[in-house]
């Protein structure tokens, strides 16, 4: 289905003098779950229950931001607005749909949006680019997900996330 989806949206990008384009992006969310700068927060869950990344139930919020680089100075190109839940009872499997909204001069209010369901305990995490706005209109493609550098105690982590998609 989704590639007579691509075979669709190139003949009509043809057919309006436009190209589908590929892009390959590398970016890096500066992820704090806890204390008073926290970007990713429990909102709800089980009652009775711990609102852990484990527990079946619990929903998170996310605004985080995005970077180019792996170092939380370098510059920041968008922020990851979304929400993440833990949908298995094991509490192996997230339901993630997030949007990555950049606010850099030349894609300032271009969109990627990201979701699907993934096994937040394996070392790579792969989800489907379901769309896109601005200079990523159309998008659809995969996004990886990687821990990059994580500490527990300061309660911070940075995910490396590895975009290839096909848009407008």
């Amino acid at each position: 289905m989704s590639i007579l989806l691509l075979l669709a949206m190139f003949l009509w990008s043809q057919s309006e003098g436009a190209l589908l384009r590929k892009t390959n992006l590398t970016i890096y969310f500066q992820d704090r779950f806890a204390g008073p700068n926290a970007t990713t927060v429990p909102i709800t869950g089980i009652p009775g229950h711990l609102w852990t990344y484990g527990s079946f139930g619990t929903v998170f919020c996310i605004d985080s931001p995005i970077t180019e680089g792996l170092e939380g100075s370098s510059e920041q190109l968008a922020r990851g607005h979304g929400v993440h839940v833990t949908s298995a009872l094991d509490g192996s499997i997230t339901y993630v749909s997030i949007s990555i909204v950049f606010i850099t001069k030349e894609s300032n209010g271009s969109t990627i949006q990201i979701q699907g369901a993934t096994n937040q305990y394996v070392k790579v995490r792969e989800l489907a680019v379901v769309g896109g706005t601005g200079q990523f209109r159309y998008a659809r493609g995969f996004a990886t997900f990687e821990t990059a550098y994580l500490d527990m105690e300061s309660a911070y982590a940075v995910i490396q996330c590895n975009i290839t998609m096909f848009h407008f």
